[in-house]
C-alpha cells in the first residue's frame, strides 16, 4: 500500500453526467494547480444511499492522474480549488 509521501492531493472540481452511460456520474478531482486531474465514477444510485460520502479531496497515486491539456481548463480548475480550500479541509464530504 503507498504511503502518503507516495500520492499527491486532488481536490473535487466538478460532478457531471457520464455521456457513455446512464446513471452514472463523474467525480473530477484536479491538482491545486489545475495541471493534472483525476477521474473517478459512482452510479447515481449510490449518492442516495448511506456510507458513500463523496471526500473534497483524495490522495491518488500519481500513475492514475492525467494531463490537463487546455489553458482554460486547468484555470477554472486552480480557481475552484482554491475556493472549495478556503471551505473545507481535506477530509470533509461534501
Amino acid at each position: 500500500m503507498a504511503g502518503e509521501s507516495d500520492t499527491v492531493r486532488v481536490w473535487l472540481v466538478e460532478r457531471t453526467y457520464s455521456d457513455d452511460e446512464q446513471n452514472l456520474i463523474v467525480l473530477t478531482y484536479a491538482t491545486p494547480d489545475g495541471t493534472r486531474e483525476f477521474r473517478k465514477e459512482r452510479a447515481l444510485t449510490s449518492f442516495t444511499g448511506e456510507g458513500r460520502e463523496t471526500r473534497v479531496s483524495l490522495s491518488v497515486d500519481p500513475g492514475n492522474l492525467s494531463a490537463v491539456h487546455d489553458p482554460e481548463v486547468r484555470e477554472r480548475y486552480a480557481a475552484e480549488i482554491e475556493r472549495v480550500r478556503e471551505r473545507h479541509d481535506p477530509g470533509d464530504a461534501i
